[in-house]
């Protein structure tokens, strides 16, 4: 098997677990997840098998989308619901207020990693020296926010939808956006509806994978490899040429079936005659002739 699971993970698995799971159901062992969420965040978690692993990294490069509730008044030592209170404050700011800070996150933002988080500093985990007691410097990292809109505000607490870059914590930005208000906030709810093309829509729980496999049906939710590079034009090179094809060779524009339309410096999804998704070339010019280099194969 080689495509792209969309997984819903629910609250209490951590993505780790979700991919432990995958591997005893399908009996594979070359599984990986496109982005950690917290063990008690849920949502979109997609789930490449076999050669679909190779696109792991482009899948969690991509832009993301969540449901976030944020609770204002009370901050926490995680910046979510799950950690210890350290600080409340009384909150007296309007609707208003807090539309016009939410708003101004929105761009770009430099934002601090909390100390409940994976990341790595001289080979440990930020979590495990948090559980220890110890709080380190961290280096501010640039992210980007492309939209944040609030859907509800009642009481003290604001539930909002982000659509943001790699790398963002969404509850550090209630923290953050807290700490801008005066009162201090964390994040209660965290759900990911959209990772690249993937939608909660379309997502799949655990426990519903096993019909799939019982019933020899999981083509039905495997998303082939290719689809996650559409925004790239398709090209096809003629059968005559597989040699050079399956043997990972550059390839020249003579080869293809149609090579009008190709462009200098762009990306292309490569097929073989028989539809086989082959890889990502690129082409450039070498002696004053254009040929396509391969970028990432799929072989």
């Amino acid at each position: 098997m080689n495509g792209i699971i969309n997984v819903y993970k629910e609250k209490g698995y951590t993505s780790f677990d979700v991919v432990a799971i995958l591997r005893k159901k399908l009996k594979i062992k070359k599984i990986g997840h496109t982005g950690t969420l917290d063990p008690e965040a849920e949502g979109v978690l997609p789930v490449c098998v076999g050669k679909a692993t190779k696109v792991a990294d482009y899948i969690t490069d991509t832009t993301k989308t969540y449901l976030a509730t944020m609770t204002l008044g009370i901050e926490t030592d995680t910046e979510d619901h799950t950690g210890n209170i350290i600080r409340e404050k009384e909150v007296t700011c309007s609707k208003e207020q807090i539309e016009e800070v939410v708003s101004s996150f929105i761009g770009d933002y430099s934002q601090i990693p909390p100390m409940y988080s994976a990341l790595k500093v001289n080979g440990k985990r930020l979590y495990q020296l948090a559980r220890e007691g110890k709080t380190i410097e961290r280096k501010a990292r640039n992210i980007y926010i492309y939209n944040i809109d609030i859907i509800n505000i009642y009481g003290t607490t604001v539930e909002m939808e982000v659509k943001c870059s790699k790398g963002t914590y969404i509850r550090t930005l209630c923290a953050d956006i807290g700490t801008k208000l005066g009162c201090g906030a964390h994040m209660s709810k965290l759900i990911r509806t959209q990772s690249s093309l993937f939608s909660i829509d379309s997502s799949i729980k655990l426990g519903e994978i096993d019909y799939y496999i019982m019933n020899d049906k999981l083509n039905e939710i495997v998303t082939s490899i290719d689809k996650v590079f559409l925004e790239f034009n398709k090209l096809v090179v003629r059968s005559e040429y597989d040699k050079f094809l399956y043997n990972g060779n550059k390839l020249k524009v003579e080869f293809l079936i149609d090579n009008e339309n190709v462009t200098e410096q762009m990306q292309y999804r490569i097929y073989d005659e028989n539809n086989n998704f082959i890889g990502i070339y690129q082409t450039i010019l070498k002696d004053e002739n254009m040929i396509l280099k391969p970028i990432k194969l799929f072989l």
